[in-house]
C-alpha cells in the first residue's frame, strides 16, 4: 500500500512525459489510497489542461471518471488539525500535508515528485524512480526526479479583528 499524491495520480492518468513512470509505481504496488482532497487537486489540474493544454471537456470528465473509479473506494479521512500542525511546524501547505499525515498514520510511502516534501519528509515520502527502485524498504542513492508544484498563494496573511 502507498499513498499516492496528486502528482502521481495526474501523471498516471494524463498521458506525457512521466506517465510510465507513474504505471511501474502502479505496477510495483497497485493498492494506492489517499485522502479525499485528491478529487480537488485532480479536478483543477484537468480544468488547466482544458483551458492551457487544449484537453477536450468531454475527454477531461472521462479521465476524471476513470481516476474516480480507482480511487474512490479507496479514499481515508485524514484529521485536518493533524494537518495543519504538520503544515504549520514544516511550513508546507495544508494539502501537502494531508498526504503525509496519511501515510503517517498508516505506516506506508507517500510516493510523490515535490522534492520539498521528500526533503522534509525524507521517512515518509519518495519520489516514483526511487519507489521503483528500492528493494526492501532501502531507498538507493539516485537522483530525484523532476517536480510537479502549485503556484504560490495569492491569499493575504491579515487576522480578522
Amino acid at each position: 500500500m502507498i499513498v499516492a499524491d496528486a502528482n502521481l495520480i495526474v501523471y498516471r492518468f494524463l498521458e506525457g512525459a512521466m506517465t510510465e513512470r507513474a504505471r511501474r509505481v502502479a505496477e510495483r504496488d497497485d493498492d494506492w489510497v489517499v485522502p479525499p482532497l485528491w478529487r480537488h487537486e485532480f479536478a483543477n489540474v484537468l480544468r488547466l489542461n482544458v483551458a492551457e493544454a487544449g484537453l477536450v471537456v468531454g475527454e477531461a470528465l472521462a479521465i476524471y471518471a476513470e481516476a474516480d473509479a480507482l480511487l474512490s473506494e479507496r479514499e481515508r479521512d485524514v484529521d485536518i488539525t493533524d494537518a495543519l500542525r504538520l503544515a504549520a511546524e514544516h511550513s508546507v501547505s495544508v494539502y501537502d500535508a494531508e498526504y503525509v499525515v496519511l501515510a503517517r498514520s498508516l505506516h506506508v510511502p507517500l510516493v510523490t515528485e515535490d522534492q520539498e516534501l521528500q526533503r522534509k519528509f525524507p521517512a515518509h515520502a519518495v519520489s516514483m524512480r526511487r519507489f521503483v527502485e528500492t528493494a526492501g524498504g532501502t531507498l538507493p542513492e539516485t537522483p530525484f526526479s523532476p517536480v510537479v508544484r502549485e503556484r504560490r498563494s495569492a491569499y493575504g496573511t491579515r487576522r480578522k479583528r
